[in-house]
């Protein structure tokens, strides 16, 4: 019998366990991470090892950089799982990886090690979406929350609104046309001089800056549920080079306060128009920008004004961790999806 066939058997097994031990992979782009988590809710355990102060003298990412270190840190940050959760290998049910979204090579370390791993085991591998780890965050941080919800991904990939209706059950109500809100956040940092990752460091900025510039956001999706942020962070950024030609002084705070009150506002907006639409009361963030101070206030805020409730991560689990993927998997299995065979591959993009 195949390593698939054998899988295939014990797959189906699992679903019917009392208590399942997940070892989750996580290496889409800069952490290396790797979890322990029982029954998708308890984590035993969550490493990582971040390459920020490596990839900060490059102002972002660079690829190649980030997979070499993948591979130096895996097998180092398994040890420390294990070792940590207080298990041995052969106590692991499953292996989950993530599979996509993200940088193809740092994906490939992970995959390639959770192969490798799951077949050494003869256990089980299932392939997670990045996305739906950072909606699970959410099963960890708040034990009790089950779906339905609404959620409102904003990540350095992906800004969109779904409609979370079951664990594996999702429908894309509306996402950006252009640049993620993660992404538009990085680059604005560097057109400020800010260093890497800029999510943070504008989010620190604007506590000192107040909001004297009206930055634009298309109009042209304001019946929509979509976003569009490139017109703002054009806007910063000809706002930057205006001044500096006339030899004017720029009040960094005062930009990024002004930039992230618009970025906010569209987001904050946009939610409670999905939560009107679908008529459920509960706001679910997910996503590294769900560390954002700023987005959290505005969104309680709306909340209590628009009766409704809001969720987010610990901050821990806003960002990239293994986690995440580990309380996906979890639900995943229960359903009976996502089993892998030995020909998974790293895909940069995935469907939300």
């Amino acid at each position: 019998m195949s390593y698939f066939d054998r899988m295939k058997i014990k797959f189906q097994e699992l679903r019917h366990k009392n208590d399942v031990l997940i070892l989750s992979i996580e290496s889409s782009c800069d952490e290396t991470s790797i979890s322990v988590v029982k029954n998708g809710r308890e984590v035993l355990s969550n490493i990582i090892a971040s390459q920020i102060e490596i990839h900060r003298r490059f102002g972002g990412v660079v690829p190649e950089v980030a997979s070499r270190n993948h591979i130096l840190a895996i097998s180092n940050i398994l040890d420390e799982a294990l070792e940590v959760a207080g298990i041995k290998k052969n106590q692991i049910d499953a292996i989950a990886v993530t599979y996509g979204a993200g940088l193809v090579g740092a994906l490939m370390v992970g995959v390639n090690f959770a192969k490798a791993l799951a077949y050494s085991l003869d256990i089980p591998l299932i392939a997670v979406s990045h996305v739906h780890g950072h909606i699970a965050a959410n099963y960890i941080s708040h034990p009790d929350l089950k779906p339905p919800f609404v959620c409102l991904m904003v990540s350095g990939g992906h800004t969109a609104l779904l409609e979370i209706k079951d664990y594996n059950s999702f429908k894309l109500l509306g996402s950006t046309v252009d640049d993620a809100v993660g992404e538009a956040f990085d680059k604005v940092a560097r057109v400020l001089g800010l260093p890497y990752p800029g999510g943070p460091e504008i989010d620190k900025l604007a506590k000192l800056g107040q909001k004297k510039y009206d930055f634009v956001i298309s109009h042209s999706l304001q019946n929509t549920l979509n976003f569009s942020f490139s017109g703002v962070k054009t806007g910063v950024v000809n706002l930057v080079h205006n001044k500096t030609q006339k030899g004017e002084e720029i009040n960094k705070a005062d930009i990024a306060t002004s930039f992230q009150e618009c970025v906010t506002d569209e987001l904050c907006t946009k939610a409670a128009k999905a939560i009107k639409m679908t008529g459920i009361e509960k706001l679910v963030v997910a996503g590294g920008v769900g560390a954002n101070y700023r987005l959290n206030e505005k969104l309680r805020e709306f909340a209590k004004e628009k009766n409704f409730e809001v969720f987010s991560p610990v901050l821990k689990y806003c960002t990239d961790n293994a986690a995440m993927i580990g309380s996906a998997a979890y639900y995943m299995l229960k359903d009976g999806l996502g089993l892998a065979d030995l020909s998974l591959t790293a895909k940069p993009n995935v469907n939300l």
